[in-house]
């Protein structure tokens, strides 16, 4: 009967309630008898954690990022920057709202350490998450565009929590590809937030943007 529970579990797709059975017809001889109830809670439990475990894992996977970072191994004494203010927005409480955050700094001062530990962050606040190099999301829009498939991209960043633009400087593209990201921003104005990277002055932005929507 146990092989059998085991195998009808499997085949439910309830890998955590397989697995905490398992467990748990290994304990009964050595313990007391426990209740249906507390049995079934014991399952119901162990195929939340599994579930959850599962979805974080497919978040990171789709997220995209170059390489795994997090606010653990970030070197506070390496930055100017306030780590209660960074251990705040790690909350992902300001993608609720569709808020936006501009990580400036010159070459090799932490930008996208930062900006990928927190979508790591978000990611396990229950956020998705989508990373992008400014040049290589360029790229794309331009792929979509010869393809005639203009704004499918857009959609569907629409439907995730935060985008993280990396490494957005002083037009290292194409006039039209920046025409198209300069699009692409407004689309997700209010719908997503935008994690952006760069070494761009704020003085340069106003011109960054006069060139983009060309």
């Amino acid at each position: 009967m146990s092989t059998d529970l085991l195998t009808q579990l499997k085949a439910l797709h309830l890998y955590g309630m397989a697995e905490a059975w398992l467990e748990l017809s290994a304990e009964m001889p050595q313990r007391k008898q426990i209740s249906p109830q507390a049995a079934l809670c014991q399952l119901i439990n162990a195929e939340i954690a599994e579930r959850q475990l599962r979805s974080l894992k497919y978040q990171m996977t789709a997220a995209k990022f170059p390489i795994h970072r997090d606010l653990v191994k970030f070197d506070w004494d390496e930055t100017p920057l306030a780590r209660q203010q960074i251990e705040q927005l790690s909350t992902a409480a300001f993608m609720d709202d569709a808020h936006n955050l501009i990580l400036v700094g010159g070459t090799g001062t932490g930008k996208t350490h930062l900006a990928t530990a927190l979508g790591v962050a978000a990611i396990h606040h229950g956020k998705r998450i989508r990373f992008f190099n400014a040049v290589d999301l360029v790229n794309l829009l331009e792929q979509e565009k010869q393809l005639n498939k203009t704004g499918n991209l857009a959609r569907r960043l629409i439907q995730v929590d935060a985008v993280i633009l990396d490494e957005l400087s002083y037009l290292p593209f194409p006039e039209s590809g920046g025409a198209l990201l300069f699009h692409l921003i407004s689309q997700l104005y209010e719908r997503t937030s935008l994690i952006v990277t760069t070494n761009l002055k704020f003085s340069e932005w106003v011109q960054v943007f006069l060139t983009m929507r060309k």
